[in-house]
């Protein structure tokens, strides 16, 4: 039972020549634009829909409930991330602080997270592209605009693979040219979301904020429905809108100053993204009473229309085909890493963790992007987040648990960024996640037990006995 115990150690390895190490090769200024592409994007162009349908006016409270949870996560993130500057993000610090079984659990539910936020917001991407397509007479046939269990059902949401491989793709490039896309599309991207604010705010109507919480603050179920509605409820689901921050910490081993990088990149983009969230909830919901969008598969572009802007409407939808991708980049790309760092641990196929002469682990890119593809041609927006949301919990929880685990046990550790007041900082993220986790429908968390079960079987079955650390 050696493997319930054992733990990586918490310094780096020596890199030696031909050995499975990626480049460092992204600056602090790439870092942060790809946690503010990662975070920005689904969750404030499309979740922003489905948070008010569940809460009505009361989404921009779920907002800021879902982001203070995250910006807890967010100081644990940044103290275990310059801590330990190797890939992996959450599944190796659990490996560190709490044993291989644990790291385990961790690394598969963050499989679970990346791959399903892939296709999540590939699902989301494909609403605007359809949009932006249909406004010009060259809208795809229902057939190829969703998948059979979508609001609308069809057969595939052809779109949504197109873009995941395309993706994927461009990942295999190199990761600094890819890293350098994404910062310019993440501009592009900011300032789109500057022009909705300006152009609704003039517009604001307080009245569309009565009743404030028209479904109560607590998760609770509609009679007959599997869903959840309420403030936390929306919470739970609009989480996915901020966690892009934990996929900087699976760059940990590309970065240039790991010590300084990652903090600035962890904790500026949560700061800045949480800003732009609330501006634009805020300024959506006074623009409209929420009824009327809530049921948009492009909500902002949709208001802009209904206000009559519909050439902005036009360019803001076209914001959204160019600039969500970003998302899928930084979770594919973390996805990626994470199959790197558990295939590099012995805990999957060796061969996945070969790096190729760009410094890319391709055999897992092209892995991961295949699975989120697959998942985002055949399933609804909504299913697809809350899904994600379990994993990311989970991984948020053993996160501040790995701290809070290594401060007591290796003092002695230097620590370029220490999480302030950790003794409290930790167990409120641990909270905050454990409620909205209990939030998230009943559905969700039975099939994350499941993905856990089958994922414990893989490891007894594999990664038990071919563990590096399993001769130890």
């Amino acid at each position: 039972m050696d493997f319930v115990t054992r733990r990586k150690p918490v310094e780096a390895e020596a890199r030696a020549p031909g050995s499975h190490h990626l480049k460092p090769t992204l600056g602090w200024p790439q870092l942060m634009a790809m946690g503010v592409g990662a975070i920005i994007g689904t969750g404030i162009y499309t979740l922003i829909g489905v948070g008010a349908g569940q809460a009505g006016p009361a989404v921009i409270l779920s907002f800021a409930i879902a982001g203070v949870v995250c910006a807890f996560a967010a100081l644990c993130y940044a103290e275990m991330a310059s801590l330990m500057p190797q890939a992996g993000s959450a599944y190796t610090y659990s490996y560190a602080g709490m044993g291989e079984l644990v790291g385990w659990i961790i690394g598969w539910s963050l499989i679970l997270e990346y791959t399903v936020v892939c296709s999540a917001v590939a699902v989301g991407w494909s609403g605007y592209a359809n949009g932006f397509l249909a406004s010009h007479g060259w809208g795809l046939p229902a057939a190829l605009a969703a998948g059979p269990w979508g609001a609308t059902p069809g057969v595939i949401d052809l779109l949504a693979v197109v873009i995941t491989l395309a993706v994927t793709g461009l990942l295999l490039i190199g990761t600094r040219e890819s890293a350098t896309i994404n910062f310019y599309l993440v501009i592009f991207k900011v300032v789109a979301l500057a022009a909705f604010v300006a152009l609704t705010l003039p517009g604001f109507d307080a009245a569309n904020f009565q009743p404030f919480m028209p479904f109560g603050f607590s998760a609770h179920e509609i009679d007959g429905e599997q869903t959840k509605i309420g403030v936390m409820a929306a919470a739970a689901v609009i989480f996915f809108a901020f966690y892009g921050f934990d996929a900087i910490s699976t760059a940990a081993e590309e970065a240039k100053n790991p010590g300084r990088d990652l903090t600035i990149a962890i904790v500026g983009s949560m700061l800045a993204c949480a800003a732009i969230y609330m501006l634009v909830a805020a300024a959506a919901l006074g623009a409209m009473p929420f009824e009327i969008f809530a049921k948009s598969p492009e909500p902002l572009a949709f208001i802009l229309r209904e206000e009559g802007y519909p050439l902005v409407a036009v360019l803001i939808a076209a914001a959204a085909v160019i600039a969500l991708p970003t998302v899928i980049m930084a979770f594919m790309f973390g996805q990626s890493r994470v199959f790197f760092a558990m295939s590099r641990d012995g805990l999957l196929p060796r061969e996945l963790s070969a790096v190729n002469a760009r410094g890319v682990p391709a055999a897992v890119t092209i892995l991961t992007g295949v699975c989120a593809a697959a998942m985002a041609g055949f399933l609804p927006l909504k299913f697809i987040a809350e899904v994600a949301n379990a994993g990311t919990l989970a991984a948020f929880i053993a996160t501040a648990l790995a701290m809070m685990i290594l401060r007591v046990q290796r003092p002695e550790l230097a620590r370029p960024f220490r999480t302030p007041l950790w003794w409290a900082v930790g167990p409120l993220a641990i909270g905050g996640c454990t409620y909205l986790f209990s939030s998230l429908a009943g559905l969700t968390q039975v099939m994350f037990v499941i993905w856990n079960i089958v994922g414990l079987l893989v490891y007894l079955a594999y990664g038990r006995t071919r563990s590096r650390l399993a001769g130890a």
